[in-house]
């Protein structure tokens, strides 16, 4: 079994745990949703052109890497436009007829978010595809020569869906979506943002600086501040009188072994295992799974998109390839082939 890191932007089972208070910390409208500007614009447009005409707002893709907040951009976008929200996920709908449950059972206006739709089965991707174009549902009545096809009615609903895997999603599905946004990494002074307006949720006093300093360990990623958050209060309460200064944050960090730039053991164990047994020659995704023991899927969701947008990492033709900062930063000497 895999052991849970503290920066993995997955879910962890202490968010499940945690359910009523992650809830509370989700943003509920675009003011207090903070960082995504441009993503917040456009979508404010669409859903303001949709109130004035009237009708269904336009099928929403949102993708990158994982804890950008696609999940409560759904949430948000749900309240603003006054929408009731029905949530599911690509792998829990199997068959067609799960998928047919879902859909005879909107109503007008409805938004149904699909997390990670990249992992629907392509036969109920292809019955989405006259669901989201024409609000048609085709399905089959019976088996062998008495089977016959029958074409029901829809409601007029919004389909959301989230994916870290664009690429995975088959042309046709794509197309149908009429916005498609990328979310992308924080500036380290939204995530500070973002960890100063969680504390006051979570009825903790954090110092300025304070925020300042996890927000740059934070990875860019609003989850993984936000667990950062709540491990350091945790120390705080437990080693102070309760209040995040900067020195009880540093002490936190070492404790739980996060570095300066948000890297913790398994990402730098990865960084020198590639750098001992290839320098700086380039390695296939695969010899990186074996030399970690990390799946391919993990490496490419979890460990590459931070790494790669600090520059530590490159994807090449030739395979993944450790940067000169890495090196530097691992305190490695950097031998050029």
């Amino acid at each position: 079994m895999a052991i849970e890191r503290i920066v993995d932007t997955g879910i962890h089972d202490e968010d499940s745990e945690e359910k009523q208070v992650e809830v509370s910390l989700r943003p509920t409208n675009f003011n207090e949703y903070i960082g995504q500007d441009r993503l917040k614009k456009n979508l404010g447009l669409a859903i303001d052109a949709t109130k004035k005409r009237g009708g269904s707002l336009d099928h929403i893709l949102l993708y990158g890497p994982p804890g950008l907040g696609k999940t409560t951009m759904a949430n948000v976008i749900a309240h603003e436009i006054g929408a009731n929200l029905r949530v599911t996920s690509g792998p829990a709908i199997e068959k067609a007829g799960d998928l047919a449950s879902i859909l005879t059972n909107l109503q007008d206006g409805d938004i149904l978010f699909i997390d990670e739709i990249h992992g629907l089965p392509r036969t109920v991707e292809e019955i989405l595809y006259s669901a989201m174009e024409d609000y048609k549902l085709d399905i089959i009545i019976g088996k062998g020569p008495a089977a016959r096809s029958v074409r029901l009615d829809l409601p007029q609903f919004t389909v959301i869906g989230a994916t870290t895997r664009t690429g995975s999603l088959a042309a046709p599905l794509r197309d149908r979506f009429g916005h498609i946004h990328r979310l992308e990494f924080y500036h380290p002074e939204d995530i500070s943002k973002i960890i100063s307006r969680s504390s006051r949720i979570l009825e903790s006093q954090i110092k300025p600086e304070a925020s300042d300093l996890l927000s740059t360990r934070a990875r860019l990623t609003p989850r993984i501040a936000n667990r950062l958050l709540k491990r350091v209060r945790d120390y705080a309460d437990v080693n102070g009188d309760g209040i995040i200064d900067a020195p009880t944050t540093q002490n936190a960090l070492k404790m739980l072994e996060i570095d300066e730039l948000g890297l913790d053991s398994a990402d730098r164990n990865l960084l020198l295992a590639i750098i001992e047994n290839y320098g700086t020659r380039p390695v296939g995704l695969t010899t990186i799974s074996a030399l970690t023991g990390d799946e391919t899927t993990t490496i490419e969701d979890f460990y590459e998109p931070y790494l790669m947008q600090i520059g530590f990492l490159q994807r090449t033709p030739r395979g993944r390839v450790v940067t000169k900062k890495a090196f530097d930063h691992l305190d490695k000497e950097y031998l050029e082939n």
